[in-house]
């Protein structure tokens, strides 16, 4: 029998269950005490780090195979998990409104609730103002993002909305010149009309988002990466820039997901996440999310989505709960595939440039890796002919035609035709927007599949 090259490493599921089974292995050293320097990493995150050792041990262990020596299960026994990780979290979040502890979410498909008497409110009265199905997915949702508040709207727009009601007549918002076409609408046609000054740059140039950062700017509005660009800007400066000049810092991560990006956590006051997207998966519900730091931003937010009646209908609400459990494995896999298409792409002849910010020679990648766990599963590339992106596009099988992204199935897109078409023509060719441009967001469909239909598709192009 051939030997196998392949060296397999254990996840930390496995690395639980064989730590408790106490099975044996071959060797390899691993000493495990409180406040030890050494560490045992499994696809790059250390052990130590998720567990605080409060053992010794001094035993042999083979981390390339899913085998452990007998004695590690007392060890384990010993150990504060710190924080699971989001996969886990997906699986094991608290429902406190059911009293039957049903495996899934209950949905409460109602418009109003019976009240206690003629002179007492019970926990809810509207749903405008509250649904317990609501709460269960923003409470996961804060948990996930690490906020001190989520909550859920009828979209993603509709949640953008919502902050731009935060800014005042006279006051400014700076935001990213590479944004989605309808955070752009928004933005340059709608924000306006009620007298906020709105300033557009390159995120990714630090001294440019300074130099238009003032004592008006209430607002900082970026993606990273940007859509359908790629483009990277420094998080964490930009929030200190914002910060000292007192105004927010909201990031739209729609294009990251909680799986892979947590602004918050490098400085962001508001994140929003189109919903609609990785959180829900299937292309079967919209639905935006506003995660925030600070209550009394929060008390703010929640004002706003009652008074303007945006919140997320329960039904919806519980499409997203259904959808949110295998967030982690989707953005996992699509992540995958996402990076060997890239690469396929970028060594193809008929391929000009390949916008993602996994590729090696992308310009932003080491930053993009300091504030994100993975580069995620949306590319962008073009070919130098309209009339072969429009061939590819129209050519691909397992492909669908249409916008939006984060879904099951791949998906792919003209953008200056379809979600970016609402910016003037000229505004985009200055924006590096051709018309060549074609966007991908990659599924869960075989890497090999996908791959051989975008080089049929390639090959049989207009020259």
């Amino acid at each position: 029998m051939m030997a196998s090259s392949l060296t397999l490493k254990p996840s930390f599921g496995s690395l639980y269950s064989h730590f408790n089974n106490h099975h044996t292995s071959g060797p390899s050293n691993l000493a495990a005490s409180f406040g030890i320097k050494k560490e045992v990493n499994l696809k790059g995150i250390s052990l130590l780090k998720r567990f605080e050792l409060k053992c010794s041990m001094d035993k042999e262990m083979d981390v390339s195979t899913s085998a452990y020596v007998d004695g590690v299960g007392k060890c384990l026994n010993e150990l504060e998990v710190k924080e699971p990780s989001v996969s886990t979290m997906l699986m094991n979040f608290d429902n406190p409104f059911d009293p039957y502890d049903a495996m899934s979410t209950p949905l409460y498909q109602t418009a109003t609730f019976k009240q206690p008497s003629a002179i007492e409110n019970g926990p809810y009265d509207y749903t405008r103002s509250g649904n317990p199905t609501r709460v269960a997915l923003e409470s996961l949702l804060a948990k996930l993002d690490k906020a001190d508040r989520a909550f859920c709207f009828t979209s993603g727009m509709a949640a953008l909305a919502a902050v731009t009601h935060l800014v005042g007549t006279g006051q400014e918002i700076v935001a990213g010149d590479d944004i989605y076409g309808g955070s752009d609408r928004l933005l340059s046609q709608v924000a306006p009309k009620t007298g906020i000054v709105v300033k557009r740059v390159n995120t990714s140039d630090i001294d440019e988002v300074a130099s238009a950062i003032g004592p008006w700017t209430k607002l900082v509005w970026l993606e990273s990466p940007t859509n359908p660009r790629q483009q990277i800007s420094d998080i964490r400066k930009i929030a200190e820039i914002a910060h000292a000049h007192g105004a927010l810092f909201l990031v739209d991560n729609s294009i990251m997901s909680p799986v892979l990006s947590q602004p918050l956590e490098l400085g962001a006051d508001i994140v929003m996440h189109s919903a609609t997207k990785f959180i829900a998966g299937h292309s079967d519900v919209m639905a935006g999310v506003l995660a925030v730091k600070g209550e009394s931003l929060a008390k703010e937010l929640y004002f706003l989505q009652n008074a303007e009646g945006s919140g997320l209908a329960p039904f919806d609400c519980w499409i997203c709960l259904r959808g949110i459990k295998t967030m982690a494995l989707r953005v996992e896999k699509q992540q995958d595939n996402a990076q060997k298409i890239a690469e396929f792409l970028s060594s193809h002849p008929r391929v000009k440039k390949v916008n993602y910010a996994g590729l090696l020679g992308h310009p932003g990648r080491d930053l993009h890796y300091s504030q994100a766990k993975g580069a995620g599963s949306v590319l962008s590339f073009l070919t130098g002919s309209l009339a072969l992106s429009k061939h590819i596009v129209e050519t691909t099988k397992y492909f669908s035609i249409t916008v939006s992204f984060g879904s099951v199935k791949s998906l792919i897109s003209m953008p200056c035709f379809m979600s970016h078409a609402s910016i003037p023509v000229a505004v985009r060719e200055a924006r590096g927007l051709t018309d060549d441009l074609i966007r991908i967001s990659v599924g869960i469909e075989d890497v090999n599949d996908l791959i051989v239909d975008l080089d049929d598709a390639l090959r049989t192009g207009p020259e």
